[in-house]
């Protein structure tokens, strides 16, 4: 009995406002991201610069980032690790992970 107490030409109406609100945020995110990719390409074509640009001490680009990967290796040390697995054996071994280590083999 609940179909017929319901108002169905506000719930009609509420579908229908509700799509068309659905398809007008996709229209205005549509120019947002236009907009978005002019803003970022006009900011692109200004930050081109030449590939291997200079410091005013004569210090390339790429110099300095070999410097930087150098000190960072330097200061971010560590032992190797060898290629060995070591596994602590337990010897506390509960008569339930016996049934179990037999089943699996």
């Amino acid at each position: 009995m609940m179909i017929l107490a319901t108002n169905w030409a506000n719930a009609s109406l509420m579908a229908l406002v509700s799509i068309l609100l659905v398809f007008i945020v996709l229209v205005l995110l549509i120019y947002v991201l236009k907009l978005f990719g002019v803003i970022f390409r006009e900011k692109q074509s200004v930050a081109q610069q030449p590939a291997a640009a200079v410091a005013s001490d004569g210090i390339t680009d790429e110099e300095v980032a070999a410097i930087a990967m150098a000190v960072n290796l330097f200061f971010n040390r560590h032992d190797e690790e060898s290629d060995v697995l070591t596994f602590r054996q337990n010897h506390d071994v509960s008569a339930w992970q016996v049934r179990n280590i037999s089943k699996q083999l």
